[in-house]
């Protein structure tokens, strides 16, 4: 674990960025770069259990907190990531208070939770330390609810509420398109949604994050209250790093 939850819970302002692309070797790099932590994704990146598994044995090396972002709130896909190794998980798309609470008790052992009980698993270090990971899972494992959808705003001070939520986390794609403004961030409509989301997270004393469309967004939006923010992803950064470089030599080329 690399103390993920004990520097939210400390108000730090920390940056990560996403993994789509389920690559290890990918995801050991970035692990290194300096990021805070990074989200493995499972709802829209190109890798599986099987690849998760190898980029959170990667990231061993390097110093970010890895997070996975699941395809919903069920308790295997939970359970199965969380017994990896994953320091955190983050739910896309939650719309009620019930889908809140159902995320929020997978991530936990009875009585807190329903996650299924196996101490042979890595996150315990195959049963060596599952006294351990269990007496202090609450400490460490950390719960991100996304902000996506108009429904959740209207319970969002309940959601926010629940133990086991540590950070509210606006998708800045999908609220704006449910909003009907879709990529429209300066829109009136959407900065209210920004400002309820900071205003709940802030009261229930949780954090709250959101993803940069560019890093030109990070000061107001800091200025507003958030503080856990990811910024590009792998996909990204080796898209714009080929495209760069052909256009650099065959700048050369073309005089």
């Amino acid at each position: 674990m690399k103390n993920l939850n004990q520097r939210i819970q400390k108000e730090e302002t920390l940056v990560g960025t996403f993994l789509s692309l389920g690559d290890s070797v990918v995801s050991e790099m970035i692990g290194q770069a300096g990021f805070d932590f990074v989200i493995i994704d499972l709802e829209h990146g190109v890798g599986n259990e099987q690849s998760t598994l190898q980029q959170l044995q990667a990231m061993e090396a390097g110093t970010a907190a890895a997070v996975v972002r699941v395809e919903g709130f069920e308790r295997q896909r939970v359970n199965r990531v969380l017994d990896m190794g994953a320091e955190g998980i983050m739910f896309p798309r939650i719309s009620t208070m019930e889908e809140a609470k159902k995320a929020v008790a997978a991530l936990y052992y009875p009585p807190d939770g329903v996650r299924g009980v196996a101490k042979l698993v890595r996150a315990s270090g195959y049963g060596q330390d599952f006294n351990q990971y269990l007496a202090r899972q609450k400490q460490d494992i950390v719960g991100i609810i996304q902000v996506e959808t108009k429904e959740i705003l209207e319970c969002l001070d309940e959601v926010a509420t629940l133990d086991g939520v540590d950070v509210l986390f606006v998708g800045p794609m999908d609220l704006s398109m449910a909003l009907g403004i879709f990529g429209q961030f300066d829109h009136p409509i959407f900065v209210d949604a920004l400002k309820s989301s900071a205003r709940a997270a802030r009261q229930a004393g949780k954090a709250c994050g959101i993803l940069l469309p560019t890093p030109a967004y990070l000061p107001a939006w800091h200025e507003m209250g958030y503080r856990f923010f990811t910024g590009g992803g792998d996909l990204g950064f080796v898209s714009a790093g080929a495209a760069n470089m052909v256009k650099s030599l065959k700048g050369f080329i073309q005089g």
